[in-house]
């Protein structure tokens, strides 16, 4: 016989179980992330602050092939290979190496550039991408619908760049540093919210923690990336 009293204990209980699964998730994925952008930070401090890495990187060139070679390869192994992605401790293991390989190719390009413009696109980045999870966490606004269009988005941007970087023009580089920047920053609030799940349209499934760790982690690098462009161009 149905008893409202039970029912309600029941799905009420069955609410809180799902909530906690989804916290549970959320936390993981930040601790991943913040392990991934301590070696990230890590290695492009090495290439700021020796001057022996520094130029051993630059005199064999074949480490950034290999990196970049590599970062590539895992990638597509963790996007297209869920089993790859879920069964640990091989994904912590294809996630760490990716981490280090991004690294070194973060700190090939930071040596390029001042200290002090690293250092402040650094703390930008950190500030917006705060500001943005907060923003996610809080708005009522479901961005998770918009994964098409952002994807769209991306594909004009890597057109536009290959434009720009035949042109060769500061004020061009500029824009499109702009507009990816802008881009970014949207893909932080969609990749967050599809991590949250709750009311949004889509959510990642609680399996998929590595996945969900490295959308957001290459969310932040690129709009770093971006960042350190527009300084780098406005400087210029």
């Amino acid at each position: 016989m149905y008893d409202p009293e039970t029912a309600d204990s029941y799905f009420n209980e069955d609410s809180f179980g799902e909530k906690n699964v989804r916290l549970g998730f959320i936390r993981k994925v930040y601790s991943i992330l913040f392990v991934q952008i301590g070696i990230t930070g890590g290695m492009i401090s090495l290439f700021l602050y020796v001057d022996a890495i520094r130029d051993y990187s630059s005199d064999n060139p074949w480490m950034w092939i290999l990196s970049f070679v590599l970062t590539i390869i895992i990638l597509i192994v963790l996007a297209c290979c869920p089993d790859f992605r879920r069964r640990s401790p091989l994904n912590f293991v294809l996630l760490i190496a990716f981490t280090v390989c991004e690294g070194f190719l973060l700190g090939t390009v930071a040596s390029q550039n001042k200290t002090d413009e690293v250092l402040m696109a650094v703390g930008i980045t950190a500030v917006v991408t705060l500001a943005l999870t907060i923003f996610a966490f809080q708005t009522k606004w479901d961005f998770t619908m918009m994964g098409g269009m952002l994807f769209v988005l991306v594909i004009v941007l890597f057109c536009f760049g290959i434009l720009a970087a035949i042109i060769q023009s500061r004020i061009l580089s500029l824009v499109y540093a702009s507009i990816g920047a802008l881009i970014f920053s949207a893909y932080i609030v969609f990749d967050t919210q599809l991590m949250l799940g709750g009311k949004h349209k889509y959510a990642l499934s609680p399996e998929e923690y590595i996945f969900a760790a490295l959308n957001l982690y290459l969310d932040i690098i690129n709009l770093f990336l971006f960042i350190l462009s527009i300084i780098g161009a406005t400087r210029d």
